[in-house]
């Protein structure tokens, strides 16, 4: 039998992930590498402070972690590292663990949104509405302010002069904003008749939906755009991104 600590694992750190995109993507990348030693699998956890324990069970194989839903923000409190680039964005999605044994935590989902979105922008894109507040909506907002798109969130529970209300998007706040981002999970596979709550009849041609679900393919939020003349785009160019991202850190001397 191979000897454990021959292994190189790589692991998604999430809740209720079985769906996940990254393990299935993953094994296939090392598949086709011939990677026979790498292996992906599924932290599935319930509470972030079940991590360390993880961690300790794959100690010296495990190379590599992504993060997804809902433990962008609260997986900081378990890094001896962040990079510049996610301090600013306040949120990590990639680790990377050095021989050391030591946690340093990325941003990816940043390049793989500006990737996915730079060739669908046009001039008259200018300001945009992120919807939902969590931790990879703090990375569509690093990139916008990047694009020089000013941006407002919407949030069920608004804070601070950038958050707005679902009620408060009304048609003129439809009309002026011609980018429209779904962070929210609303749509998600198996849940798949559910949908953001703006008013969608105000939605145009000039509009640019996107949607970072990437499961189903085209949701219930891309499918009312779609129906008015609206660009829509799913989330999974730019998850793709993000990982081959994550695979060159986790493969870097840094």
């Amino acid at each position: 039998m191979e000897k454990k600590e021959n292994k190189s694992i790589y692991a998604l750190v999430g809740k209720n992930i079985s769906y996940s995109f990254s393990k299935g993507y993953f094994t296939e990348k090392f598949k086709k590498l011939k990677l026979d030693n790498s292996e992906y699998i599924n932290f599935d956890i319930q509470s972030i402070n079940q991590l360390p324990e993880k961690i300790k069970e794959y100690k010296g194989t495990l190379k590599g972690m992504n993060v997804t839903i809902p433990y962008k923000l609260e997986v900081f409190n378990f890094l001896d590292k962040i990079d510049k680039k996610a301090q600013k964005i306040g949120a990590v999605n990639t680790v990377k663990i050095s021989k050391k044994g030591k946690l340093k935590g990325f941003n990816t989902d940043v390049y793989g949104f500006k990737k996915s979105l730079k060739p669908l922008l046009k001039a008259h894109h200018t300001k945009a509405l992120i919807l939902g507040t969590g931790g990879a909506s703090k990375a569509i907002a690093y990139v916008l302010k990047k694009q020089n798109i000013k941006y407002k969130f919407v949030s069920r529970n608004p804070k601070g002069k950038k958050e707005i209300s679902y009620q408060d998007v009304i048609s003129k706040t439809i009309q002026s904003n011609y980018l429209i981002i779904n962070c929210t999970p609303l749509g998600t596979h198996p849940n798949i008749k559910e949908f953001p709550s703006i008013p969608y009849e105000f939605i145009t041609s000039k509009h640019l939906l996107f949607d970072l679900i990437y499961n189903p393919t085209e949701t219930m939020f891309l499918k009312k755009g779609k129906e008015k003349g609206a660009v829509v785009k799913n989330g999974l160019e730019m998850l793709e991104q993000q990982a081959e991202k994550a695979w060159k850190i986790w493969n870097s001397d840094n």
